[in-house]
């Protein structure tokens, strides 16, 4: 049979240098990429800044994350159940401020407590994709931010550059960059803890610098004589060190005794060359002990938190946001206390939710063999020392426990996909479903 080939036209001469290819939405994506990092790492370094309200982490919030929205993402389904508890636990706050809607301090709190949130879910989305790469960028921003309010902190206690009135307060406490020395001693944690473990596996390209940088920031924390964030460092650097250890090949096993022991003489030699200055001596005793004169009696801290119980058994929206302080003159500095107090019995019980699912995802995360198990060893302990924390301060509005947060569930929902990914290897036809945006 003969086959008939229809003939054409010759194609048209096209002018290459003129010729221009349309941008895909993915091709775009990927064009905004680098944009969306570079904004994403100062909005991490600026979390230092807190002296100032609103704060350039707040500006550089709302950047990032509209930034994040035009290059586009994907709702892992593992990240619904954390979603839905945060959702009720916000809305449980709004139904408690309704009778005092319209009073500046309660309903601004509520509206921080959205906002944080929002960042909260933001991160954990953002941490679930391309989780390595936007972890790493994270966490060196992170300890930059830590090493540049450490270093100004230092300088001030050491009365150089006119800084003590800005960086230090309650006679010669170290905050750095913040208001408070307790709170700028948590802040701190999480580099600690994420300079040391680098340096224990291996994994800093710039040891020195990462030495130099653990050294002041472990100085910072030491100088804001914060007993939590003394013992939240403590903790946080012990789980570290036994989760990496336990899961460690045998041959990294004694590279990390040696930098463990590096670390911990580096830090005592630093401790005694500051117990060697009179005034930080004196001001180490006095707080170095478990309790304060603010913290005991009937009306001390803990004494408020045990009066407000039974009375909170009786109101199921709770006092209100921000009403604690109306009926004993003080903040309840229990988180857990704090949120049946200013979210009601539903926001309470959502915040324990929160608390417990996210211990056993922070464990699981830690124990089982994923591609993220290491970057489980830097978050999940800084972040259950915040927790712990919980129990003596009020850390509910600590911006970095969002971020700590959305690190963590952003692990698991990685951890699941690759789970499929490894369960199943054509993904496209058998893993669950996510939504592109």
């Amino acid at each position: 049979m003969k086959t008939i080939t229809a003939s054409a036209a010759p194609p048209a001469r096209v002018d290459a240098s003129r010729a221009t290819v349309p941008k895909t939405p993915a091709r775009a994506r990927r064009d905004i990429e680098p944009l969306l990092r570079v904004v994403f790492a100062i909005f991490i370094a600026s979390g230092c800044i807190s002296f100032i309200e609103p704060s350039p982490y707040d500006l550089m919030s709302l950047i990032t994350i509209g930034v994040w929205l035009l290059a586009g993402f994907r709702l892992n389904v593992a990240l619904m159940p954390i979603i839905m508890l945060w959702m009720i636990y916000n809305i449980a706050g709004f139904v408690s401020l309704m009778p005092y809607w319209g009073d500046p301090e309660p309903t601004m709190f509520q509206i921080q407590s959205l906002y944080l949130i929002i960042t909260g879910i933001f991160f954990s989305i953002f941490f679930s994709e391309k989780t390595e790469e936007r972890l790493e960028l994270c966490m060196k921003a992170y300890a930059f931010g830590c090493f540049a309010s450490s270093l100004l902190g230092i300088f001030g206690y050491l009365g150089l550059f006119g800084l003590t009135d800005y960086t230090t307060m309650y006679e010669g406490r170290v905050n750095g960059t913040f208001k408070d020395p307790n709170v700028f001693g948590s802040y701190m944690i999480l580099a600690v803890v994420y300079l040391t473990h680098s340096l224990m596996l291996g994994y800093s390209k710039r040891p020195l610098l990462a030495i130099i940088g653990l050294g002041v920031i472990m100085a910072g924390v030491f100088l804001s004589f914060s007993r939590g964030s003394w013992g939240a460092a403590v903790v946080a650097l012990f789980t570290m060190f036994v989760a990496a250890f336990l899961t460690a090949q045998t041959s990294t096993r004694r590279r990390m005794l040696l930098w463990a022991a590096a670390v911990f003489a580096i830090g005592l030699i630093a401790i005694i060359a500051i117990l060697s200055i009179d005034t930080a001596r004196e001001l180490f005793l006095q707080r170095a002990t478990v309790t304060q004169d603010y913290d005991e009696g009937l009306t001390g801290r803990f004494g408020n938190q045990l009066r407000s119980i039974p009375m909170l058994l009786e109101l199921p929206n709770g006092f209100g946001p921000l009403r604690f302080r109306l009926t004993f003159d003080l903040d309840p500095h229990n988180s857990y206390i704090n949120a049946f107090a200013s979210y009601g019995w539903v926001g309470g019980f959502a915040w324990i939710f929160i608390v417990v699912s996210t211990f056993f995802v922070g464990f699981r995360l830690m124990i089982v063999r994923s591609p993220y198990r290491n970057l489980a060893h830097v978050a999940w302990p800084s972040l259950m020392v915040l927790l712990l924390q919980g129990f003596q301060i009020d850390i509910d509005h600590w911006r970095w426990v969002f971020l700590c947060f959305g690190t963590v569930w952003g692990l698991e929902a990685a951890r699941v996909r690759w789970k499929w990914q490894q369960r199943y290897p054509t993904p496209r036809t058998h893993a669950p479903k996510v939504q592109a945006v």
